[in-house]
């Protein structure tokens, strides 16, 4: 997480992290009730990590499907 956040700009945080972040916190809190910590951390943290590979995927489709203009 530390690498993370050394690593980004503020502003590719704020464009890039955010939204994936602040999604997968609604799905961790309206869908995982397991009743520990440890399990609901991991799940939001697996949430996110696959949320913003699959953001990623899209935007590098995308991004090449564009091609020079």
């Amino acid at each position: 997480m530390y690498a993370l956040v050394r690593s980004l700009t503020l502003r590719a945080m704020l464009i890039e992290q955010l939204p994936v972040f602040a999604i997968a916190w609604v799905i961790a809190e309206f869908f995982y009730k397991f009743k520990s910590f440890t399990l609901e951390c991991a799940a939001f943290l697996l949430t996110w990590f696959l949320l913003d590979a699959a953001v990623s995927r899209i935007r590098l489709l995308f991004s090449s499907s564009r091609g020079p203009t």
